[in-house]
């Protein structure tokens, strides 16, 4: 039995600029972390011929084109496995909230699999075939960015180029100012989840229209770096997460809502210099920078939230667990 820990993700900055209709005119580019919440993949070979999988419901079928999950179906498909296996998908947070899950599932499973083969791939090549699958294949209006900070983990800058070429860059910066970054960021969880597909079909639709606006959330994306590779005020990136969010909320009508408007200002109004609605948009989780002395007083105002604490994960996707059969 192989078990795999694919990490979830919070995104900075940037996000829509990862999309194929922005990237294929101009390059793109997001400021983005993997976080301590993950996706746990087991798989093990199964004495019987049939596929059990189970994830939010159960399937035991007779053959691999009769699983009715997808991305199952499609990873099983293009690493040749034709036997009886077992795969279980467990995840720390629900899906559909913003923190990437369905890539972190992508990527996890891909890394299960190819450990069953006894093949070690890299992250590039996990994230790359991840994007394949997802977008290519299954024709999911999705960017990159979750495929490829599930893979690799860390705090990374990543750059999106014509062509489809992904450059994945380290976010170097001092051990002081990681753990003031984690100190300051909260995240509350709105109750609300949603379908990313249905923002993101609307989003690519208005690329063209939107150029401006995604040049900017580059840029922004860029800045933010620098903040930290610059040891400069971290109140400064609490400002431009502001900023960036209301860039991206002027992306289409369907991102933010009256309800999630209405808690981001009562965030403000309660000490936070920033935030912004994790994810593609319409639910999920909302992220703050708050400086710790106000913190106490974000929490009150948002007692009705449930509260997620997390930290910055330096990991990409890994093997957990290597067993036997006998297991």
């Amino acid at each position: 039995m192989i078990i795999t820990r694919t990490p979830f993700r919070v995104s900075f900055a940037g996000g829509g600029s990862d999309l194929a209709a922005y990237y294929s005119q101009e390059p793109g580019a997001v400021l983005t972390t993997a976080i301590d919440k993950y996706m746990y993949i087991a798989v093990k070979e199964h004495f019987e011929q049939t596929f059990r999988v189970s994830y939010s419901r159960t399937e035991i079928v007779d053959s691999v084109e009769q699983i009715n999950h997808p991305i199952v179906r499609e990873c099983l498909q293009q690493l040749g496995f034709r036997s009886g296996l077992e795969i279980v998908s467990m995840g720390d947070l629900p899906a559909r909230t913003g923190l990437g899950s369905s890539s972190s599932f992508t990527v996890g499973l891909l890394h299960a699999l190819y450990a069953l083969l006894h093949r070690v791939v890299s992250p590039e090549r996990l994230a790359r075939e991840a994007c394949r699958i997802e977008i290519d294949h299954l024709n999911e209006p999705i960017g990159k960015q979750d495929q490829y900070i599930a893979a690799y983990g860390g705090l990374q800058f990543i750059q999106f180029h014509p062509g489809g070429t992904v450059f994945v860059d380290p976010v170097v910066i001092s051990p002081e100012t990681r753990s003031e970054l984690s100190r300051r960021l909260l995240m509350f969880f709105t109750g609300d989840t949603r379908d990313a597909r249905e923002v993101l079909a609307k989003q690519q639709a208005g690329t063209e229209e939107k150029l401006p606006v995604l040049r900017q959330m580059c840029v922004i994306a860029r800045e933010l770096r620098e903040v930290l590779t610059s040891g400069r005020d971290l109140n400064v990136f609490g400002k431009l997460l502001h900023e960036a969010w209301q860039a991206k909320r002027s992306l289409t009508d369907s991102i933010s809502n009256f309800k999630i408007d209405e808690l981001y200002e009562r965030g403000l109004s309660a000490g936070a210099l920033g935030g912004k609605l994790l994810g593609a948009g319409g639910g999920g989780f909302l992220l703050f920078f708050c400086e710790p002395h106000n913190q106490d007083r974000l929490r009150a105002e948002l007692s009705e939230l449930r509260e997620l604490k997390f930290s910055l994960d330096p990991e990409g996707s890994k093997i957990v667990h290597v067993g036997s059969n006998r297991e």
